[in-house]
């Protein structure tokens, strides 16, 4: 990942203390991109970028400038089908670079915001023409990519990665909505992104495990892109291993050669963290063995997850109870695999989402229910998921991608037939993609059980948090929530301890609203609580709360 700043205002000429006010912001996003910093500055806006170098090391730092130097363009991302557009005739334009991010240049020359929807990758960026004094940004389509903007007082308007960036230097704070894209002409954030999915009645009934099958190794492939160290993430659940398994498949040979040429890295390193005894842990290490991947088990203990409390939420930039959970033994995990030279690694978030594998969706009631708990669920994904496996790895310089949430593979997976991802009698959630990858895995784990992140670490973990967050909150001090908290207010002790860290690093409530609040069971949307009468007594993430569900000899 990488982390970027932009700063324009058309109506003030900038001094050298609007300079060395964003060098100080970049600087707050160092950890993003420990590899190199850049900056270009005009009377009227400034564009800063802090690099990991995952592709084009030699020549592909940032900003990047068009041939003509008109376009000055700084990007967090990856473009999965750049080689695509180079090698068609399409654009008639001289590359500076082999970046994979250069081909926004070209693209939006010639085909304006119409480019956002040719393009397939994850992304935010913000480009300047310099000839027009004028911008444009845009963020991926489900939000892999954190994007946030604001206001200062003299209506100079900010973009950055991180919110960091912002307090203190903004009076207004928002989070730049994914799938959108904005001009300097414009108010608000344009949406872009729509598909047809996204109505019950739009979907196009594909059913073939087959195809299934081969759609998401195409998107596998597509993100094995890198010049560097790659690993995946290997919980022992369901999605990571069928990533790690199609990764297995595909990594003797480099992609940017169309598999002629030998990988520069042929060996896949998986890694796992929890508790000792941890049900991720051991499960991960079946599948390892399974696949011949180099194994890494990241074993932490309570106290140093509670230690790192603080920075989790620092780095998270949330007080969101499930992703504080799950984000602290990532976050941990993350340093170790830094330290072993690994820059990017592969995960299974989005799978849950697309397929309804979370355990409260044994309870809904019908296909179109269904359907649109899962168009919720993808919709919020950029508040939860996808913020956690990008922040909780950028802390350490690594990069996370997921080919699960690939443009191209939501297109098919989504136009499933919402009945056949249904959980009926005697069958298990995620039933169609479990068919779909038999013989690629043991079936012990292929037909395990869901269980979320933050259980599969330990029990303990969840349960010790709990414990922490109850003798650290006072009785008094939490009768006060209201009063102390009127936006989004705690509903729980562990949301309050949470909600206080957070405050000290990102003070007001345009901060606060960044980050949602919602009672939920299991991890559903508040929406889905009607679907069973006993879930208006529950309130908590943990998938154990669905006890009728969950088998905890899993």
């Amino acid at each position: 990942m990488c982390g970027i700043i932009a700063i324009y205002n058309n109506q003030i000429k900038f001094d050298k203390d609007m300079r060395a006010k964003s060098l100080s912001m970049s600087k707050k996003v160092r950890h993003r991109g420990p590899d190199w910093s850049g900056i270009y500055t005009s009377d009227n806006a400034i564009l800063a970028h802090e690099r990991l170098s995952i592709v084009d090391i030699k020549s592909g730092k940032q900003p990047l400038f068009s041939s003509d130097k008109k376009i000055v363009l700084t990007v967090n991302g990856e473009i999965y089908n750049h080689q695509y557009f180079r090698d068609s005739n399409e654009l008639d334009y001289d590359f500076q670079t082999n970046s994979d991010c250069e081909v926004i240049i070209p693209l939006f020359d010639k085909y304006g915001p119409d480019m956002l929807n040719m393009i397939n990758g994850i992304f935010a960026f913000v480009l300047y023409d310099n000839t027009s004094n004028s911008y444009f940004v845009a963020r991926d389509p489900i939000g892999v990519i954190p994007l946030y903007m604001g206001k200062d007082e003299n209506g100079t308007i900010y973009f950055s990665s991180e919110m960091k960036c912002l307090v203190g230097n903004c009076i207004e704070i928002k989070e730049f909505p994914p799938g959108h894209y904005m001009t300097n002409k414009d108010k608000i954030p344009k949406k872009y992104y729509s598909k047809n999915w996204m109505k019950f009645d739009g979907v196009k009934n594909y059913s073939s495990t087959k195809e299934l099958r081969e759609s998401l190794e195409d998107a596998v492939k597509r993100q094995l892109m890198s010049d560097v160290p790659f690993g995946v993430l290997l919980s022992g659940g369901l999605d990571s291993s069928i990533i790690s398994s199609i990764v297995k498949k595909f990594s003797k040979k480099r992609i940017e050669s169309e598999s002629k040429i030998d990988a520069w890295w042929p060996q896949i390193h998986s890694f796992a963290v929890g508790l000792k005894g941890s049900p991720d842990l051991e499960a991960s290490k079946k599948v390892s063995k399974y696949l011949g991947t180099i194994h890494h088990e990241i074993h932490f203990t309570i106290q140093e997850a509670l230690d790192a409390l603080e920075d989790v939420i620092y780095y998270l930039e949330t007080y969101d109870v499930t992703t504080v959970r799950a984000s602290t033994p990532m976050y941990l995990m993350a340093r170790y695999i830094k330290s072993m030279g690994i820059k990017m690694v592969l995960s299974g978030e989005g799978a849950d989402e697309i397929f309804g594998g979370y355990l409260y969706f044994h309870k809904a009631p019908n296909s179109k229910e269904f359907h649109e708990e899962t168009i919720r669920k993808l919709n919020k994904l950029h508040l939860y998921d996808c913020l956690r496996a990008n922040k909780s790895l950028s802390a350490w310089g690594v990069e996370g991608r997921v080919p699960f949430l690939d443009k191209d593979f939501l297109d098919y997976s989504m136009n499933i037939d919402p009945s056949l991802k249904m959980i009926k009698e005697n069958k298990i959630e995620k039933n169609i993609l479990r068919e779909s990858f038999e013989g690629y895995l043991p079936d012990e784990i292929l037909w395990r059980q869901k269980e979320q992140f933050s259980d599969g670490v330990g029990y303990n973990w969840i349960d010790s948090l709990k414990e922490y967050a109850n003798e650290s909150i006072k009785d008094e001090e939490f009768s006060n929530k209201e009063k102390l908290f009127p936006v989004n207010t705690p509903k729980s002790k562990e949301e309050f301890l949470f909600r206080k860290i957070f405050q000290k690093h990102f003070p007001g409530d345009d901060c606060a609203l960044c980050v949602p609040s919602v009672k939920s069971v299991a991890c559903s949307t508040e929406e889905a609580l009607k679907w069973d009468e006993s879930f208006n007594n529950l309130n908590d993430p943990s998938g154990r709360s669905v006890k009728k569900i969950h088998n905890d000899s899993y």
